[in-house]
Formats: structure tokens, C-alpha cells, sequence
């Protein structure tokens, strides 16, 4: 079995969610170097997954210039993108890299480009689509048992300061664009693409804290290609602790009803008879997201989610932020 040896640049509290999958799988990824703006982090990095073994670096040039690599995680908040995308091109390391991948459409469409010549193999961690219940209903979109899809309705309900960069909205892009673009991608992948948006955001709760400069509540139409229509609503006033995300899907057949992205109640319209059905799954979408890119390196295919799809996310994400700011509808075929 093929070993991928794998850095890490950026390592803050999400990179544990994938490195403790790398980890379980040692037959599939070897650990090699951790990178870090902050040596200590990368330190400590290395002695937890590494046992001390990997290589530590503050610069994610030397490290690709002095470690091979097959692959490499990109978890670094929206503000902290440079060129460690065009870096591991150039040196023929395949990426997995967190959402948003930048924060303007210029810089995104820069990264596509040169995964594009390098031919590398590219995955964005919009894990939502390796849901069970997401996947099902995908395939019966595809194969047209499912009918047109009419109506999307999805929520992000939270209630945190998070890190102090992300309430600004010049390193976080705002709570759409880093949180909520979930949402936005996952319309994307069940819907196609959007032709109109208008969005209303506001910070109604946040006012007194300081440099609390990004929306804290927002609503959100979308009209796509196909004359379906998207809702997105989130805030970051809810319940304290509680991450609230959850989607309703409206085809032509279908209703589906999930309360995330494993787990949904499907009512079949489309026959004589109304039908239910459950999708209950536990399925581990992180580690399905790896797993897809390191088939893709080892069978040469495609992943789920390229980096093209990331800078289409992100360019949604912008637009509908666009039209909170400018308080008009952004028409996307002719931007």
C-alpha cells in the first residue's frame, strides 16, 4: 500500500480534526512536517502526531524545499493566505486546503491556475458533502429520480466570539464567508449555479465589542439557472455552545428534511403513494474527505471538491456579501 508523506502548514486547533484521522491510518500517511508562523505550535504539533519524528518549520518555503512531500493541509485562517498553494504546486504536492481558500476572487482563481499547471490533485474541506444523507440525495439529483430541485432553505445558527481575527471583517471576510459559505456550497453542489442574489446583513448584537465589524445576523435569496430558489439565514446570536446547521429540500419527488448532513427524513411525492424514509448515518466526513483525495492521488481521478469548486464558493460567498453592502441584487452572469 502506497504511504503519502504529509505536511501540515498551519497548525491551530481545526488541524486536529485531520491529523487524527492521519494518524489512525498509518499504512496510508506518514506525518512529515508540521509548519508554523509560531515554531512552539509546530513544536508541540510534532510531538503529539509525530512522536518528535516530523520536521519543524516557521517558513513553508524551506520546509517544501527541504522535505519531500506528496500532500499537504492547508489550515490557515482567510487572512493568513499568501502563496503556500503556488509553493506546493511548484514542488508537486497535492493540497487539501480549508474553506475560504482566500479572501478575494483574484487571489482564488490565482490558486486554480497553478494547481491547474501543475497538475496536482486538489481537495477544499467542504466535508458537508461527504455526508450519507448529502450523498444520497446528490446521486438521486443526478440520475433524475429525484426531479428538478425547487427549494433550498438552510440555517447557521451560533453564538461565539471565536478568535479575535474573526469578527474583523478584513481577515475573516465575515460570518458568510467564513462560516455560513458551508451552506452556500452545499447549495451550490445540490442546486448548480445561482444567476441572482440579495442578501440583508446586519450587526444588530455586537455593536459594544470591539472591532466587531462583520454581520451577526443575515438573510439570503438566490435564484438559479434553473429557476430554483435558495434561502440562507444565519446569525451568531443563538444558543451559546451550540453549532446549529440545518437544511429542508424541496424537488420535484421529493421533500427532504435534514437535521445535518448524515441524518435526514426523505418523503417520496413522486408516485401514487407518499413514502418515508430515514437516512441515519455517523459517518465520519473528515476522514471521507482525506480518503478521497488520497484515492485520487494513488488511482489518478478526481476528488469530490477541486479547487476550482472552493474559488465558485468563495465567489458566491463574495457576491452575496456584495449585495448586503451595496443593498442591491448582484447578477452573477454579468459580474
Amino acid at each position: 500500500m502506497t504511504t503519502l508523506r504529509t505536511g501540515l502548514i498551519g497548525c491551530g486547533k481545526f488541524a486536529n480534526k485531520h491529523l487524527a484521522n492521519l494518524v489512525s491510518m498509518p499504512e496510508k500517511f506518514e506525518i512529515a512536517a508540521f509548519c508554523d508562523i509560531v515554531t512552539e505550535n509546530a513544536v508541540q504539533y510534532a510531538e503529539k502526531y509525530s512522536g518528535g519524528k516530523a520536521g519543524i518549520f516557521s517558513d513553508y518555503h524551506q520546509m517544501f524545499d527541504q522535505t519531500p512531500l506528496d500532500l499537504v493541509l492547508i489550515c490557515l485562517p482567510p487572512f493568513g493566505h499568501k502563496d503556500e498553494v503556488e509553493a506546493a504546486a511548484d514542488h508537486g504536492v497535492n493540497i487539501l486546503i480549508e474553506k475560504p481558500i482566500a479572501l478575494t476572487s483574484e487571489h482564488a482563481w490565482k490558486m486554480v491556475k497553478a494547481v491547474e499547471k501543475s497538475g496536482i490533485k486538489s481537495q477544499v474541506g467542504f466535508m458537508f458533502r461527504f455526508g450519507a444523507a448529502i450523498e444520497k440525495l446528490k446521486t438521486m439529483i443526478v440520475d433524475g429520480s429525484a426531479g428538478q430541485v425547487g427549494l433550498m432553505s438552510a440555517r447557521y445558527f451560533c453564538n461565539a466570539l471565536h478568535a479575535p481575527w474573526w469578527r474583523e471583517r478584513e481577515k475573516s471576510g465575515g460570518q458568510i464567508t467564513e462560516q455560513v459559505i458551508h451552506m452556500v456550497d452545499l447549495m451550490r453542489y445540490l442546486m448548480g449555479d445561482p444567476q441572482t442574489v440579495f442578501s440583508i446583513q446586519n450587526n444588530l448584537f455586537h455593536k459594544s465589542v470591539e472591532n466587531y465589524t462583520i454581520e451577526d445576523t443575515s438573510g439570503t435569496v438566490m435564484e438559479f439557472k434553473d429557476g430554483g430558489i435558495g434561502v440562507i439565514f444565519a446569525t451568531n446570536n443563538a444558543i451559546p455552545g451550540k453549532w446549529l446547521n440545518d437544511f429542508h429540500v424541496v424537488t420535484q419527488k421529493l421533500t427532504a428534511e435534514f437535521a445535518d448532513a448524515n441524518n435526514a427524513t426523505f418523503t417520496h411525492t413522486g408516485g401514487e403513494e407518499v413514502k418515508t424514509e430515514s437516512i441515519s448515518s455517523n459517518e465520519n466526513y473528515y476522514l471521507r474527505e482525506v480518503l478521497d483525495i488520497y484515492q485520487a492521488i494513488i488511482n489518478n481521478t478526481t476528488t469530490r471538491t477541486p479547487i476550482e469548486e472552493g474559488a465558485l464558493s468563495l465567489d458566491l460567498a463574495l457576491a452575496i456579501t456584495e449585495s448586503a453592502l451595496t443593498k442591491k441584487p448582484v447578477h452573477l452572469g454579468s459580474r
